[in-house]
C-alpha cells in the first residue's frame, strides 16, 4: 500500500501508539496564568513538547482610530513561530500558515469573549510558540483563553481546544507530530464546554460519516480534559494551589 507501512509502527498490535499513549489519551498538558510582567494577563501551555506563551495587551485604544468599531470592541491576534521553534530554522517572517492560524483563533476565540462591553478599543494576543510539536494551534487557542481571563477580559466561557484524528484506520485523542505527518486526518476543535458550543473544526483527510462523528465526540471530550486544566491555573493564580 505504499507508504502506509509507517502506520504499522504509530499504532501497534496493542493499541499503543509510537509515543506510548493509548488512543483515547492526551500528551503531558500544564498550563500557568499570569507569566509576564509587562502584560495585561499571559499564560504559558506545555502540551506535549510544544511550548507556547501568550500575551495579552487591552482593551486599549485603537490606532488608526478609523480601525475602530463604534458597537463594540475588536480582537486582534497573532500567532508567531519562533526561528529556533522547529527543526529547520524558520524564516522570522509571518508566514502564510501564521497568518491563517492567527485568523483561525481569532475566530474561534471571539464568540467567547464580550467584546460589545468596550466598543472602540482592541484587544491584543500575542502569541509565540517557543517549540513546536504537531497541534500548536490548539494548545495556543487554550494558552490563550487562560490568558484573556487572566487579563480580567468578561467571557461566557473559556475555549478549550485539542485535536483528533485518524492514525492506522483508528480514532485516536491529541494527534502528536509524527501521527499528523503519517497519519490520514487530523481535527482540530475548540470548544465552550459550559455552553457546549463548538468555536473552531478544521479538518485535514479524509474521513467516513461514521468517523467525523465519532472524531468530533473524541475531540470534544479531550477538550473536557483541557478544560479542567485551564481553570486550575487560573485557581492556582488567583487562590493559590496550596503548596505555597
Amino acid at each position: 500500500m505504499g507508504g502506509r507501512e509507517a502506520t504499522m509502527v504509530l499504532l501497534d498490535e496493542n493499541g499503543i501508539r509510537c509515543d506510548g499513549r493509548k488512543v483515547d489519551e492526551t500528551r503531558k498538558i500544564t498550563i500557568k496564568a499570569g507569566v509576564l510582567k509587562n502584560a495585561d494577563g499571559s499564560a504559558y501551555i506545555e502540551f506535549g513538547d510544544n511550548k507556547i506563551l501568550v500575551g495579552i495587551f487591552g482593551p486599549r485604544d485603537v490606532h488608526p482610530k478609523h480601525m475602530s468599531d463604534t458597537d463594540t470592541g475588536i480582537l486582534r491576534v497573532r500567532y508567531h513561530m519562533e526561528p529556533f521553534s522547529v527543526t529547520e530554522r524558520k524564516n522570522p517572517a509571518p508566514s502564510r500558515r501564521e497568518i491563517e492560524i492567527s485568523k483561525v483563533i481569532k475566530e474561534a476565540l471571539e464568540p467567547a469573549v464580550m467584546l460589545e462591553k468596550f466598543p472602540r478599543t482592541a484587544v491584543d494576543v500575542f502569541i509565540e510558540i517557543l517549540q513546536a510539536d504537531g497541534g500548536t494551534r490548539c494548545a495556543a487557542l487554550s494558552a490563550a483563553s487562560v490568558a484573556l481571563a487572566d487579563a480580567g477580559i468578561p467571557m461566557r466561557d473559556l475555549v478549550a481546544a485539542c485535536a483528533s484524528g485518524k492514525v492506522a484506520d483508528t480514532i485516536v485523542l491529541d494527534v502528536n507530530n509524527e501521527e499528523d505527518q503519517a497519519g490520514q486526518a487530523d481535527m482540530p476543535i475548540g470548544y465552550m464546554p459550559n455552553l457546549k458550543k463548538i468555536t473552531l473544526l478544521q479538518l485535514d483527510g479524509i474521513l467516513t460519516p461514521e468517523e467525523y462523528k465519532k472524531c468530533v465526540e473524541v475531540g470534544v471530550n479531550g477538550c473536557k480534559i483541557v478544560y479542567e486544566l485551564q481553570k486550575k491555573a487560573l485557581t492556582d493564580k488567583y487562590f493559590g494551589n496550596g503548596s505555597d
